[in-house]
């Protein structure tokens, strides 16, 4: 796994997504495809417009809410879920249980089981759990990350003592008991009647070498894994969990395993626990990808979403273990094996269909996503709207300039200059002291012009020479100062020096409004001042 993996794609590289991690991944992948097919894009926050009727969760921070707008109509978007998937189908995709009466009801396989309350005593549970056979799988009826999952229970004295643990951690009242299914776990990214991604969710592992111990193992493939951009906020945590599950398959974490040994941390599959995905859709046959659509449509108004599947090894049949209407993206956007699957173009082909012609990976822009939210998180606004995204062909030059031009007056009169043709790019530091400058319009003319200025200040830099050269290359829109680390700290020296002098202004200001309203002539006109307010108040 690099960086640039060879099989991500192209318009959707590290650089253009660098700033984005996490939960806000979805929203900007998505908004960004819109966004390059022309489509007005607008942020919000939580309640803002037709939000306060869509059912959300976790949107005080700014980033997760937007709009894209055609010149007919708008769609509503919160992560990867868009308007066209209802509020009914969202409750039943979070509610286990329900998706799963849902799914039985439909003709889809399903693990055997049933669904418990506070109501039902332990008894009963237990008498489930024989009646369906060994092994079985306890798990909460609203969970998620894997969170209070055991699985592969053999035996009634397992499940009791699982069940009493469930019961300690208080994670919820109502628990599904379920048939065990031996066999790999996928996740399977349907819209409308397509499978557009699929991915098999290996759970954590490490590799051996013969010569690093388990510990070192994982902290190399964390290392690793910050390179990719879904996995950089999903390491492999080393806890009580996974130190017990070695332990049964007798390791330690100061083990070293053969070369080529696989060995598994956990069982659990999650990308965000620190599982691997590994993109599978060209491997699956057909008959799992029809199950995963029959799935999908078993619940009116889930028209897009995930379907998490388990095959079972010895019989190779599918069967649908949960619906996810907000399904996270990245491990379909940047596998760690396979190809990467354009979920957003799939996912904006079905709300914007008359855009489907725009091919935006050969736009090689995007916005900077910080500074798009910054009015929302300072809460100076309700709603922002980002620059639109240049729909004509963009032209692009780099320029190295030699010489004394560090000056960052320099630098921001060239930033002028560059906004001022109405171009977009980038000024950067090198090491050497040289600067870099990226500039891009789609104005050819403006582009070539753009060199001239870098010769006219004469005042703050000395330019030697100017190296020219063609590039193609994301290009994010506004311009930038990206400086080295030794300018970045002249510039912070030059903001305090200019704030301590801001606010020892203020102080001399208010230290003389106190000498003012102290001084016998203000004490002594203050009888005419208070009838000329009397005379006031009665003009008034």
């Amino acid at each position: 796994m690099s960086e640039n993996n060879a099989e991500w794609l192209s318009h959707l590289s590290s650089e253009v997504i660098s700033d984005v991690h996490g939960s806000l991944l979805d929203a900007y992948v998505i908004a960004l495809e819109g966004w390059r097919r022309g489509l007005k894009l607008r942020w919000h926050v939580e309640d803002s417009e037709k939000f306060s009727e869509m059912v959300t969760w976790f949107t005080e921070r700014p980033g997760q809410l937007f709009s894209l707008s055609s010149d007919s109509r708008t769609h509503y978007f919160f992560r990867s879920r868009g308007d066209k998937v209802t509020n009914e189908a969202v409750s039943i995709g979070k509610d286990k249980g329900s998706s799963k009466q849902h799914l039985s009801e439909h003709g889809v396989p399903v693990p055997q089981g049933g669904i418990f309350t506070s109501e039902h005593t332990k008894e009963e549970v237990l008498e489930c759990g024989s009646k369906i056979g060994f092994p079985v799988v306890l798990k909460p009826k609203d969970g998620s990350f894997g969170r209070g999952v055991f699985v592969n229970i053999t035996s009634t004295e397992e499940l009791e003592a699982c069940y009493d643990y469930t019961k300690e951690l208080g994670t919820t009242d109502d628990i599904i008991i379920e048939q065990y299914i031996a066999g790999k776990d996928y996740r399977l990214y349907v819209v409308g009647d397509e499978v557009v991604g699929a991915m098999h969710r290996q759970p954590p592992n490490v590799i051996g070498d013969g010569a690093h111990t388990i510990e070192q193992l994982i902290q190399l493939k964390n290392a690793e894994r910050e390179k990719n951009p879904r996995l950089v906020s999903c390491p492999i945590i080393v806890n009580d969990e996974l130190t017990d599950f070695i332990a049964r398959k007798g390791h330690t974490l100061s083990s070293i395993p053969e070369k080529d040994d696989l060995i598994y941390l956990n069982f659990k599959g999650n990308i965000s626990l620190g599982g691997d995905p590994i993109d599978v859709l060209d491997r699956l046959s057909q008959e799992v990808k029809d199950t995963a659509v029959k799935a999908l449509r078993s619940v009116a108004g889930l028209t897009h979403g995930a379907v998490d599947i388990i095959i079972n090894e010895k019989d190779d049949k599918a069967y649908v273990l949960e619906l996810n209407p907000t399904a996270q993206l990245g491990g379909l956007l940047y596998p760690i094996e396979g190809k990467s699957r354009d979920i957003p173009k799939a996912i904006m082909d079905f709300y914007f269909p008359e855009t489907k012609d725009k091919n935006v990976a050969q736009i090689n822009t995007f916005f900077d996503f910080h500074d798009v939210l910054d009015p929302l998180q300072n809460r100076d606004a309700t709603v922002t709207t980002v620059t639109p995204c240049p729909q004509q062909k963009v032209y692009m030059k780099k320029y190295i300039v030699v010489g004394d031009v560090l000056d960052i007056g320099y630098h921001r009169g060239l930033r002028k200059q560059a906004f001022e043709r109405e171009l977009h790019g980038y000024i950067m530091t090198k090491e050497i002291g040289d600067i870099e400058i990226v500039v891009a319009g789609t104005d050819p003319e403006m582009v070539e012009d753009f060199k001239h200025g870098i010769w006219e200040d004469e005042e703050r830099a000395t330019v030697m020479e100017v190296l020219e050269e063609d590039v193609d290359e994301a290009v994010k829109v506004g311009f930038e100062i990206k400086t080295d680390l030794k300018t970045q700290v002249e510039e912070l020296k030059w903001y305090k020096r200019e704030l301590e002098e801001t606010e020892l202004a203020l102080k001399k200001a208010e230290l003389k409004r106190r000498k003012y309203y102290e001084s016998v002539s203000w004490k002594a006109t203050s009888p005419i001042r208070a009838v000329g307010s009397i005379f006031k108040k009665f003009k008034g």
